[in-house]
């Protein structure tokens, strides 16, 4: 027997949990590489979205065939009415589409009646101790209003998001379908509008142009994960033949 056999005999397991760890570290480099094709894929099309003139709603009989990755981020203009008295807050600590909204803070959904629908619409941020409507009333905005506004679809709640509270008309995802039921409204359509404009009287709730302010920094992640596999290599092989030297 080779006086090296025992050396590599015990180079076995180390080797594959080394060679685990090391396809573990590529392959998440690999994910934020075609994570940051993917962001500056969305920084364009949103970009593009937001330059664009708004185009008349789609009426209640499209709504079923919209698609999210075709319809969302795109201006529209309609009319309708606001519900005021149906309104819900979705807490947020700040938006990355909203500049002016540094939290924390609310959300203020009110659903807007159509001629022949209703649609959420967030009406824009108010900050913390002015979520009482009582606190803001004029910027209840009776009679029918022209809207221009950016289509969004639901939000999906993470695993660490609240459960909403309905009592207390408080809920931590934009999620209309939900707030739409919890308030006895039906029919709702399946998309929310972010509200551009016009604004509301008095300033509050705060709406405003958006603007795709999405951090990206996927490469430098790309680069973290990348250069760990190389120094998990490095030192992995460096050990190996320290032990094959002493055996």
């Amino acid at each position: 027997m080779s006086p090296l056999e025992p050396a590599r005999r015990g180079l076995a397991v180390p080797s594959m949990a080394a060679a685990f760890a090391f396809a573990i570290l590529i392959a998440l480099g690999t994910w934020q590489v075609e994570r940051k094709a993917w962001k500056e894929n969305l920084i364009a099309t949103v970009t593009e979205r937001f330059a664009a003139p708004p185009t008349p709603l789609p009426p209640p009989s499209q709504w079923p065939h919209l698609d999210q990755d075709r319809d969302e981020f795109r201006r529209v203009s309609f009319r309708g009415e606001f519900i005021n008295d149906k309104e819900a807050l979705v807490y947020t600590a700040g938006s990355s589409l909203h500049g002016d909204s540094s939290g924390p803070g609310y959300w203020v959904f009110t659903p807007i009646r159509l001629a022949d629908g209703t649609v959420m619409v967030n009406r824009g941020f108010v900050p913390q101790g002015r979520q009482d409507p009582a606190t803001r009333r004029e910027g209840e905005v009776a009679g029918f209003v022209g809207i221009v506004g950016i289509m969004r679809w639901p939000e999906r709640a993470g695993m660490f998001t609240p459960a909403a509270d309905p009592g207390k008309n408080l809920w931590f995802a934009r999620d209309p379908a939900a707030m739409a039921a919890a308030k006895g409204i039906r029919e709702v359509a399946p998309f929310y509008i972010e509200q551009e404009s016009p604004g509301a009287p008095g300033g509050l709730p705060r709406a405003g142009p958006l603007i795709p302010n999405f951090p990206n920094n996927h490469l430098g992640y790309a680069l973290t994960w990348y250069g760990l596999a190389a120094v998990l290599a490095g030192s992995f092989g460096v050990w190996v033949a320290g032990r094959l030297r002493r055996s």
